[in-house]
């Protein structure tokens, strides 16, 4: 008797429901041997009080499982409600999103017929950790956190993969032009892994001429690894020029749980209509079947859906007089991907997966690293400023008595004091910078002596960033100008 892997099962909202339906009619024809659990999650469990849109009861299953197939949610208007997405990525440890993105060309349109490449991005990290402040009446702030183990990790990931699935080359897109130390040490950490494997070759671009390219010349990609916003960016931007972001599934793999989905939306303009294309999460399921080690079952499915693309038969988005026989609907499509299972495409390769090519890779990066010598030496000391000029705050903090010597005022990375060069500044938001003449470590109460006279002096501290050597390196950027 063959056993049957479990895996939890996510109708979703809007259009979730018809798509997963006949997205599990096909894995049921093809005899894939799973057996699903079916969770509640989505809009309403968000109105029924569960601000991630999640019960416990679900969280259970995901416990026992450890496999997610997901169909999309409506995340409800109005604030007090957390993206269900970004809650499973954390509290799961999902931490690489793998999105292929791969073009069917002549039977879905494109200008790229020979891409065919994959987006590896970091999950967790990077603006998306979600820390936001209102710091003064005009300025927000968004930090930006990356951490040397989270790079590692996923970077290490890009390759396993690339080696697994018989791709030759990764790409790693950074701002480390401008972003020296965040996208500094993803671009780092990348060198220091290619050389791990020799046999992939790899290349580092700047994330604005690398998603140029992506636009432009997709082809000469084959594995692109980045962080979470700009991989975020960039995997729609290629879904779509492969022809149709409904088309695309995307998987999100950490190193005990996956959750596998379609990358569009729950479209509820169109739900119950059944005319949605379930083609996004059917190659969901296919990189699911292959995670949970059932290549068989993925080929065989895989293989039906190409050559049903090939006999024209088409939902309503890429249906086209010139490239279609038949425009059918969701449930249709379904029928007409089984009626073909057991079939070989003619004008695409056949697909095939060896047993054990999946995409569970268990990278947990923190390799045991000697600590730095780490050493205090300043501190920026940020203030709400709605009426002093530069000059005039220049003037009133250089009053203060302390060791710590004022260095330089900025606002927003620009120096505006002292010898201000910008005709108007903008002086409501500055970081006023304290070190001493000479390179000596300071304490911590020294920059809290410093902080009362901050506030004797009426000024308003609205955040401070201690700068800090690691073995006598700046860990901190120099401000334009300083």
């Amino acid at each position: 008797m063959t056993i049957k892997t479990p895996i939890t099962v996510a109708y979703g909202d809007g259009i979730g429901p018809e798509i997963m339906q006949a997205t599990l009619h096909i894995l049921q024809a093809a005899n894939a041997p799973i057996d699903p659990e079916v969770i509640e999650v989505g809009e309403k469990m968000y109105l029924q009080g569960f601000s991630s849109g999640i019960p416990d009861s679900a969280w259970q299953s995901l416990k026992r499982t450890k496999v997610l197939l997901k169909g999309p949610i409506t995340t409800p208007q109005g604030g007090g409600y957390k993206s269900l997405n970004v809650t499973l990525r954390k509290t799961l440890g999902l931490f690489a999103n793998v999105r292929p993105c791969v073009s069917y060309a002549p039977f879905v349109k494109t200008k790229h017929p020979d891409m065919d490449l994959v987006i590896i991005r970091e999950n967790e990290e990077g603006t998306y950790a979600g820390i936001e402040h209102r710091q003064t009446d005009e300025v927000y702030q968004c930090l930006k956190l990356v951490t040397r183990p989270g790079c590692e990790r996923i970077v290490h990931y890009a390759f396993e993969y690339a080696r697994k699935f018989n791709r030759h080359k990764v790409t790693c897109l950074s701002k480390d032009n401008i972003m020296k130390m965040t996208d500094g040490i993803f671009h780092q950490v990348f060198n220091e892994i290619a050389a791990e494997y020799p046999d992939i070759q790899h290349e580092h671009l700047i994330i604005d001429i690398g998603t140029a390219l992506v636009a432009d010349q997709p082809e000469r990609f084959d594995v692109i690894v980045t962080s979470n916003l700009y991989g975020d960016i960039l995997s729609d931007v290629a879904a779509q020029i492969a022809g149709s972001v409904g088309l695309a599934g995307s998987a999100n793999v950490g190193n005990h749980v996956a959750m596998f989905e379609a990358i569009h939306g729950s479209a509820p303009d169109i739900a119950g209509k059944k005319i949605a294309n379930p083609s996004g999460l059917l190659n969901a399921a296919i990189q699911m079947l292959i995670h949970i080690n059932q290549p068989e079952s993925a080929m065989l499915i895989e293989n039906a859906w190409l050559k049903t693309l090939e006999d024209g038969i088409h939902t309503a988005d890429i249906y086209s007089p010139d490239r279609s026989k038949k425009k059918v609907n969701t449930d249709e499509f379904a029928d007409a991907v089984i009626a073909r299972l057991g079939d070989q495409p003619s004008h695409f390769k056949p697909v095939e997966y060896q047993n054990d090519v999946r995409t569970k890779i268990e990278c947990y990066g923190a390799k045991k690293k000697v600590l730095a010598k780490k050493e205090l030496v300043g501190v920026d000391i940020f203030v709400d400023n709605p009426s002093l000029t530069p000059v005039e705050l220049g003037e009133k903090l250089q009053k203060i008595k302390s060791k710590l010597k004022l260095i330089i005022i900025t606002s927003r990375g620009l120096k505006i004091w002292p010898n201000c060069m910008i005709d108007a500044p903008y002086a409501a938001h500055c970081s006023c910078r304290f070190q001493m003449e000479s390179p000596e470590t300071i304490s911590h109460q020294d920059i809290i002596d410093l902080l009362q006279q901050f506030d004797a002096l009426g000024l308003d501290v609205i955040k401070t960033e201690n700068l800090y050597t690691f073995d006598g390196k700046a860990g901190y950027s120099l401000a334009q100008g300083q």
